[in-house]
């Protein structure tokens, strides 16, 4: 089994990514990744459409394939067992297009995560002078966020990615005092002293 991220957006599969998936006979993953893999499926292949990647143990096939949108090490499916190609995540794009060296990133996940730890981390991560890349759910308060940053003492850049490397995309870029909106589910934020 493969299991090969499909980037966050179109076009964003790698050379590897894509011939893997064109080996496949068998593919599974969510309606996104499966629609962001679609030009590059054989014919013939078996969709499987995941909705529960909790409850999903991957499977011992080796003509098969699991999609991870992004990278699947990067809140993705790399735990699975299995060969991983990388996709290009959308920690890479938000600092390709704010222009932020990987260097001072730390990448944080919100998802489905006790609030009090990330935004410990979060405060922490800030305080040591590094910029956040904070993987959001789409119940995300960013307002909430924002105003215990604040409280902290804590007065920073933040900027919403939305939807990267899709033609919708949108990144706004504010401050903890008064920080963007967002429009979308599908989205991320950076935060700390970057402008």
């Amino acid at each position: 089994m493969k299991i090969v991220g499909v980037g966050c957006g179109p076009g964003m599969l790698t050379e590897s990514a894509i011939a893997a998936i064109q080996r496949a006979k068998k593919c599974y993953g969510s309606e996104r990744a499966l629609r962001l893999a679609g030009p590059y499926l054989p014919p013939g292949c078996e969709l499987h459409r995941i909705i529960d990647y909790q409850a999903f143990q991957g499977m011992d096939e080796d003509d098969a394939v699991v999609l991870s949108t992004g990278d699947p090490m990067f809140g993705g499916l790399g735990n699975l067992t299995g060969d991983v190609i990388p996709g290009i995540s959308s920690l890479q794009l938000a600092c390709a297009r704010l222009k932020i060296p990987w260097l001072r990133m730390v990448a944080l996940t919100a998802h489905a995560k006790d609030r009090k730890d990330w935004m410990q981390a979060l405060q922490d991560e800030i305080s040591r002078g590094k910029i956040v890349f904070l993987l959001a759910d789409p119940q995300f308060d960013i307002a909430a966020c924002a105003a215990s940053l604040q409280q902290c003492g804590i007065f920073c850049d933040i900027a919403v990615c939305e939807n990267l490397g899709y033609p919708e995309e949108r990144i706004e870029v504010g401050s903890v005092a008064s920080p963007p909106a967002v429009s979308s589910s599908l989205f991320s934020l950076v935060i700390g002293t970057f402008r």
